[in-house]
């Protein structure tokens, strides 16, 4: 009982992670997993990377997109492409879930603990004497906080295939934190620094550059210039390992620098047409982004802990006015965590400011289309620190008892949970689940057994002897299920693919974009989803059991040309009516085991 007492938040973290493993060995396959920006896109790469054992190859094509690089896909040396390897791909993505909440817990619990119970330490000994100190009895409640806190973060339901970089932050935060820390303790103890330099390397097996990365090097940049400014000499740790991060993730992905410094490819990101807002916008979307968040970073902080961040952040500063402590204002780690959130507040709202952009592009013409408003990524981060300085804060109120620190960790965690979003996995699983086994309720959403549909597209690769590498092309269903069915699609969704190819593909669908221009809009200014469109309806793309929103049942295609790029069969999940005028012919439609799909499949005439 005492030692449950003490350890109360590791206890709660492994059941959590007992009863999702149960749940989902239960369910398996019929869980209901995000699809937008997940199934339709990583997952299948994944599966196309593992059906054609590719991971590790150089100077291949992938089968989409018509052989686009295999280098525009992740890098085998990665921690969430090491999964997909080794697991099936719906277990990859439940064991990424799993590493994930492991991996914040963690590091949040490294973090927290060397920026407090550390301060007591007065040695220098090894990591694991620095552990069993942390470990006694008189810090096991502070210990629960962190662990608690990094457990919201890690159960925070952020984009899914970068789950794992999202919640190793404040790892990087730690590694810094002790290289600055062994520099200037350790004076000429070379081994010590070395130690956390190598580990800073090794980080971007754990990170991604694109969306983490080229941020956590600005971060450090800035850090760098901070205490130089304070210590009045540059700190060497800092310097070396700015320079160890760097090098760690050229090495790590190798693929996309190579691409970057060595391609003279031009792709669709030199063409793709960014939006932008006036002057008069720019606050009430800057305010938008503050309090929701954005799709890929919804951490639904606007329910609970945003609510009590910013009461406590008036309170803390109304207090320092009230003392006329106007120099505790501009040093509260608390406050500098919220000039944070504000920065990358503002930051996400100049990269919708056109002059802005201009001016980034003239500076640094290969950072051209790249969104630099990806520093909000890390608000989350910043959101559950101020959160646990908050707990933390108030557990040192003896009159308290810790009970409301404990109360305020365990409601965010719970909204965590609780709230449906995009990428709830767990709440839309256990949802649309209970739904059906206790009222019978269908739904129209499609599991991943559903949406992927292996057994049915085994039987028609089967029926219609379909070889390897020969391209098709789908039409009102997303190219990604085909993809991971192990069929090569000329069409495919990747942001980042040759121009060359996207005007190809456009002769293909120009009739199509002729007849609706806000499809036209779509793809010419954007162009990721290099897909068959419709001539008539927004969008015939369901993820959804119903074809729902379908009016026109005729497909606007340029067939001569879609021929020429190799194509052989059309998978429609849409029974098409000018058959004859398109030039194709049915082969055959088909149905069952256990999909909720009706599959025509065409062949050209």
């Amino acid at each position: 009982m005492k030692l449950l007492k003490k350890r109360f938040g590791l206890l709660a973290v492994l059941c959590f992670i007992l009863l999702i493993s149960i749940i989902y060995c239960v369910i398996g396959e019929n869980s209901y997993i995000a699809i937008h920006d997940n199934m339709d896109l990583f997952i299948a790469q994944f599966a196309m990377l593992k059906n054609t054992g590719t991971f590790f190859s150089h100077g291949v094509s992938a089968p989409f997109l018509g052989g686009v690089s295999r280098d525009v896909l992740p890098s085998e040396a990665s921690l969430y492409t090491v999964l997909y390897m080794i697991f099936p791909p719906f277990t990859a993505y439940i064991v990424g879930y799993i590493f994930k909440i492991v991996i914040a817990v963690l590091s949040f619990v490294m973090l927290f603990a060397d920026c407090t119970i550390m301060k007591e330490y007065s040695g220098d000994g090894k990591f694991s004497d620095r552990v069993r100190f942390c470990l006694k009895e008189e810090y096991a409640g502070e210990l629960n906080l962190a662990i608690g806190t990094g457990f919201l973060y890690g159960v925070l339901n952020l984009f899914p295939a970068f789950g794992i970089s999202f919640s190793s932050i404040p790892l990087i935060v730690y590694l810094f934190r002790r290289t600055y820390l062994a520099e200037k303790s350790f004076g000429n103890k070379k081994t010590a620094m070395a130690k956390y330099l190598l580990l800073i390397f090794c980080y971007p097996f754990v990170s991604y550059f694109s969306y983490f990365g080229f941020f956590i090097l600005g971060y450090v940049f800035i850090g760098v210039i901070a205490m130089w400014i304070k210590d009045k000499k540059p700190s060497a740790g800092l310097i070396l390992g700015l320079l160890a991060l760097g090098a760690g993730y050229v090495v790590f992905e190798y693929r996309l620098f190579g691409m970057m410094l060595f391609s003279d490819v031009v792709t669709i990101r030199d063409t793709m047409i960014q939006s932008y807002v006036s002057g008069s916008e720019l606050p009430g979307l800057m305010g938008d982004v503050f309090v929701n968040g954005m799709m890929h970073a919804d951490d639904c902080h606007k329910y609970f802990v945003m609510p009590v961040c910013l009461l406590y952040l008036a309170f803390l500063n109304i207090g320092y006015i009230c003392k006329k402590n106007f120099r505790g204002i501009f040093t509260d780690v608390y406050n500098l965590c919220a000039m944070v959130l504000v920065f990358n507040t503002v930051v996400y709202g100049l990269y919708f400011i056109k002059e802005v952009n201009d001016v980034v592009a003239a500076i640094v013409p290969q950072l051209k289309g790249f969104q630099f408003n990806r520093t909000i990524f890390f608000s989350p981060f910043i959101w559950c620190s101020m959160l646990l300085i908050i707990a933390y804060r108030l557990y040192k109120v003896r009159a308290l008892k810790g009970f409301a620190s404990y109360v305020i960790i365990a409601a965010a965690v719970f909204v965590a949970i609780a709230v449906p979003t995009r990428y709830n996995d767990l709440y839309n699983t256990l949802y649309h689940t209970a739904r059906y086994k206790i009222y019978g309720n269908e739904n129209d959403d499609l599991n991943f057994r559903e949406f992927y549909s292996k057994e049915l597209f085994d039987a028609i690769k089967k029926d219609i002897d379909y070889k390897e590498g020969e391209w098709c092309a789908a039409y009102g269903m997303h190219p990604a299920i085909l993809e991971y069915d192990g069929i090569a699609t000329l069409d495919g969704y990747l942001g980042f693919y040759p121009q060359s190819y996207k005007e190809e593909f456009r002769k293909v669908i120009a009739p199509a974009l002729e007849r609706k221009e806000s499809s036209k809009i779509y793809f010419d200014e954007w162009g990721a989803r290099c897909y068959l469109y419709s001539g008539t309806d927004d969008s015939i793309v369901m993820a959804t059991k119903s074809m729902y929103g379908v009016t026109d049942n005729n497909i606007y295609i340029d067939s001569e040309e879609l021929k020429k790029m190799g194509c052989k069969f059309i998978f429609s999940r849409i029974e098409i009516e000018n058959i004859d005028d398109a030039g194709l012919a049915l082969c055959n439609e088909y149905e069952g085991f256990e999909s909720p799909y009706k599959i025509f499949v065409y062949s050209f005439r």
